[in-house]
């Protein structure tokens, strides 16, 4: 059995100011990719440097983003498009964003903040789920989503542990879109650098 570490562990060192911090708003995977896509902002802004909530708000926006992806990964085991070992591999997958969105929602709490929950429901385009490969291209999509978002969070965190933890998250998430794009008969790895 593998050991699961989690990547948020350094928080235990930040300081008392940082547990101080509010929190954010439910957002989906394309207003994190938004999000993390911002530009830099003017000092005292909301969502600055210096601003005490905006590591806690890129943190909500994240985990609201997982908890999208298990719903999602539910939706496609519960297709009944799925072939058995397709099936466990969706299983997986929604098992690590579960650990992700735990974390996330962990990480939340001990910066004072309040984690999102999910959504009741989530607008995926499930009349266009036709066969296995039709929901194996919405989670490939989903996954490339969830690298893009954390590729341009991570050097937002004012925080540096935070910046690695997403990392080690962004990480996971590049292999699963890896993963997805194999299953589809596509070049796994397309580009010697992600955008």
């Amino acid at each position: 059995m593998i050991n699961q570490v989690n990547p948020f562990a350094a928080l235990e060192t930040l300081s008392r100011r940082r547990f101080l911090a509010g929190s954010g708003a439910t957002l989906s995977a394309a207003a994190i990719a938004l999000l993390a896509r911002r530009p830099a902002l003017a000092a005292g802004t909301p969502g600055s440097a210096d601003d005490p909530q905006a590591d806690t708000r890129i943190l909500n926006t994240a985990l609201g983003a997982e908890l999208e992806a298990i719903a999602a990964y539910a939706v496609g085991a519960g297709s009944g498009l799925l072939q058995k070992p397709v099936l466990d591999l969706a299983l997986q997958f929604q098992g690590h964003h579960k650990a992700h969105a735990e974390v996330l929602a962990q990480t939340v709490r001990k910066l004072g903040g309040t984690p999102v929950e999910a959504r009741a429901h989530y607008p995926f385009p499930t009349e266009t789920l036709k066969n296995q490969n039709d929901v194996l291209a919405f989670a490939a999509g989903l996954e490339r989503g969830a690298v893009s978002a954390y590729l341009g969070a991570v050097p937002l965190f004012h925080e540096r542990e935070l910046a690695g933890a997403a990392a080690s998250i962004l990480g996971d998430e590049a292999m699963h879109w890896a993963v997805l794009r194999q299953a589809l008969g596509q070049d796994p790895v397309p580009a010697a650098f992600m955008s």
